[in-house]
């Protein structure tokens, strides 16, 4: 039997404190609306447990009444799967109180965090210990690692370190009945059956809700070179990628490309960033990275970029002289998401694709999208060394943003059916969640589809958990 809503709403108060249970409109509303501002819920409440023993007893209680749960972390998602729908009984259960650093073991190179804490306080925390955490996205001030493992998410470092499954070791999860699952290990071999954290990472809160997790730390890098790169086309681009991992090894962490569109859009809203090769098509911020105290990297980049010039994979290079000057550039890559939100609506589409087949997708999508929509400007960037693509489109000049958003769903046709045809994802690092779950059953097969309902099924049987994303 499902409670009345006032019988809920007082017991969550005695769980968790009656001045962490919102009902004022005013107070729910920064949790109630996507950071694009696409998705508008309405929501019974909102719950912000302190401790994973709140969050149990959080879960238990809806589950005895029936109530939909809606996991929410830093509120920094693309897809809209941490916003609840507009028919106002759901739970928001925020996870932002639940911030601390559980402990961090330099030997074992491990980081026991909460998943409240932001992705910027992991990183400080895992310096102050004088090592490193590799994750990094331009919202990293204020996402969550819960939001972080519950899309899997990406960054700039995947090249050299992984997504954030790669770098999560163990977590604690609380189940849909309220059972708190204890799977923090720091064990980087533990070959005891199912690796079951896998399953709630990228599950977008949909499986159990993600309340702590063991991560990989890695050795402080001594030596960063930042460089900035202009490039003709996508292929050379490749070229150069390839041509500087053979002469850097794992040292290359990040290869970022951009369109002159995309940094346009970054310049025009952030004017003091700098412009230091101007008049290029094509474009890619470049990191290496190495934790020997005294190396040669800086000159092994510039010979390797040297060469890419003389060999014509690139046009011309740069290489930041500071610490300043290569947080200015990278800057122009992390404000991109910014200024095009600046410019209005737009269509996102976080794919990925085999490196090999990303510039003749290019040049398909181009094609068949310039034909149905005349002017539309080509927003693209993202991560060229793991093929993750952010494939952003804007408006024509003239034609109204909110106008061109009634093309969603015919431009995602175009692009998500030349991904699948090149044997790519249509969703890379920003997950599912309500805005491609349509999407979802186009592309996957319907064996696929049966098993991850069948996961479901078997861990959130009442639906309970984040129900409308994903599935």
């Amino acid at each position: 039997m499902v409670d009345s809503g006032a019988t809920l709403i007082a017991r969550l108060r005695e769980a968790v404190g009656p001045a962490h249970v919102l009902t004022v409109p005013d107070e729910m509303s920064p949790y109630l609306v996507d950071w694009r501002g696409r998705y508008h819920g309405r929501a019974r409440c909102v719950v912000r447990p302190s401790a994973t023993d709140e969050v149990a007893a959080v879960v238990k209680l809806c589950a005895e009444s029936g109530a939909p749960i809606v996991p929410q972390g830093g509120n920094t998602g693309m897809c809209g799967g941490a916003t609840p729908d507009t028919e106002g009984n759901e739970i928001v259960v925020s996870l932002g109180r639940m911030a601390r650093v559980r402990a961090i073991d330099p030997a074992n190179a491990t980081i026991t965090v909460e998943a409240g804490v932001p992705l910027a306080t992991v990183q400080e925390a895992a310096a102050k210990a004088g090592m490193y955490f590799p994750l990094s996205l331009a919202s990293e001030g204020s996402c969550t690692i819960g939001g972080n493992l519950s899309t899997n998410a990406g960054g700039t470092a995947v090249l050299r370190f992984g997504n954030a499954r790669e770098l999560t070791l163990g977590i604690e999860v609380v189940l849909a009945d309220g059972r708190v699952w204890d799977g923090l290990r720091g064990l980087r071999k533990d070959n005891t059956g199912y690796d079951l954290k896998q399953l709630f990472i990228g599950g977008e809160g949909t499986l159990g809700i993600v309340t702590a997790a063991v991560l990989k730390l890695f050795a402080w890098p001594h030596s960063r070179v930042t460089a900035f790169v202009a490039l003709r086309d996508v292929e050379r681009a490749i070229d150069c990628l390839k041509n500087l991992r053979q002469a850097l090894g794992d040292r290359l962490t990040g290869f970022e490309l951009m369109s002159d569109i995309a940094l346009g859009f970054s310049r025009r809203h952030h004017p003091t960033l700098p412009d230091p090769l101007p008049g290029h098509r094509w474009y890619a911020l470049v990191q290496a990275d190495d934790p020997a105290q005294e190396s040669a990297l800086t000159g092994q980049v510039e010979r390797a970029l040297t060469a890419a010039v003389e060999s014509g994979s690139a046009l011309d290079a740069t290489i930041a002289q500071s610490s300043e000057q290569a947080m200015k550039l990278w800057a122009l890559r992390e404000n991109i998401s910014e200024g095009q939100r600046r410019e209005g609506p737009n269509l996102k589409h976080d794919i990925s694709l085999p490196v090999s087949a990303i510039p003749d997708f290019l040049a398909r999508a181009e094609a068949a999208l310039t034909g149905a929509f005349p002017g539309v400007r080509f927003v693209i960037f993202g991560h060229l060394g793991d093929g993750n693509l952010h494939y952003n489109l804007s408006a024509p000049e003239g034609v109204a943003p909110e106008r061109f958003l009634e093309q969603t769903d015919a431009a995602a046709h175009i692009v998500y059916d030349l991904v699948d045809a090149a044997g790519g994802s249509i969703s890379a690092e920003h997950g599912i969640g309500q805005l491609k779950r349509d999407e979802l059953k186009r592309h996957k097969a319907e064996l696929e589809l049966e098993l991850m309902r069948r996961i479901k099924a078997a861990f959130d049987p009442a639906g309970i958990l984040n129900p409308g994303k994903v599935l």
